[in-house]
């Protein structure tokens, strides 16, 4: 009447006979057992900014998704997520980030979606921007222009005319 449950009873290695369809279902695409315990895992923790000390002199790109923090000085073009130009840097390239913060002095061009000028910076080239904020006491030398989608968006240039010759 009643029937012995077969949940219980030992696997393969403890004696008992293996059973052909005992085999777990399983869904196309992943392993046995792991659609069963699939958990999501919690996201990554963001790495904190790399930072450039004040005594350190670069020649050369730099590029990161992550942040960066610019206390020295660099000759060469800087790419990232979020660019912090510390007040004693000196930056000569060009600067493309999400979000660029000059407190210092940058010899080029500047192309960001949020780009924020402090009473400290020093800048000398063009700014391409989504948004921007310059503080009172920042000085800036040179154009300014607005662009939905800066980081992507080849600056415009104009063709030099062309003169006209003595023939």
């Amino acid at each position: 009447m009643f029937s012995k449950s077969k949940i219980n009873e030992p696997g393969p290695g403890a004696g008992a006979q293996p059973q052909a369809a005992s085999a777990p279902a399983t869904v196309p695409g992943t392993a046995v057992g792991q659609a069963a315990d699939y958990r999501p895992q919690a996201p990554k923790a963001k790495p904190p900014a790399s930072i450039l000390s004040s005594d350190l002199h670069i020649k050369g790109n730099i590029r990161t998704t992550g942040d960066v923090q610019i206390e020295g000085q660099v000759e060469g073009d800087i790419r990232a997520h979020l660019l912090t130009v510390g007040e004693s840097a000196t930056v000569k390239g060009e600067l493309v980030a999400d979000d660029v913060v000059i407190n210092g002095r940058i010899i080029g061009r500047v192309r960001g979606l949020k780009v924020r000028l402090t009473s400290t910076a020093r800048v000398e080239g063009d700014i391409i921007h989504k948004t921007i904020a310059i503080e009172s006491g920042a000085h800036f030398e040179g154009s300014v222009q607005r662009q939905d989608d800066p980081l992507n968006a080849a600056t415009k240039v104009l063709p030099k005319p062309v003169m006209p010759t003595d023939a």
